[in-house]
């Protein structure tokens, strides 16, 4: 899985970046058809950082969140909980697509 970072409006340290790198790497134990995700860091208002998530995926449109917060790694841990809500989801609906309804087998007498 390819991850890509960048920063918007300013300059993140390296410490800040590989503890947003370890935090996404997560995402691929969800879901293992993952194949990239962009982290876009807006620091335009320093005091409001904005966090997008873009997570591509095989055989699927993307995975879009963002959020913004006052922290900036409460901020990513939201996002990322908004990006697993849609992928549990996405998930559940693949396994369960193909599947015929359960019939009950008594017959109801009228």
């Amino acid at each position: 899985m390819q991850i890509k970072i960048s920063v918007r409006h300013g300059d993140l340290s390296e410490a800040s970046q590989s503890k947003i790198r370890a935090k996404v790497e997560k995402l691929g134990r969800l879901f293992e058809r993952l194949t990239s995700v962009e982290v876009t860091v807006d620091l335009e208002k320093s005091d409001l950082p904005k966090i997008e998530l873009l997570v591509s995926a095989e055989h699927k449109n993307d995975f879009v969140a963002s959020y913004s917060s006052d922290d900036m790694f409460g901020c990513l841990d939201q996002a990322i909980h908004k990006i697993e809500q849609q992928i549990r989801k996405y998930k559940e609906r693949i396994q369960n697509h193909n599947r015929p309804e359960r019939v009950d087998g008594t017959i109801s007498e009228e």
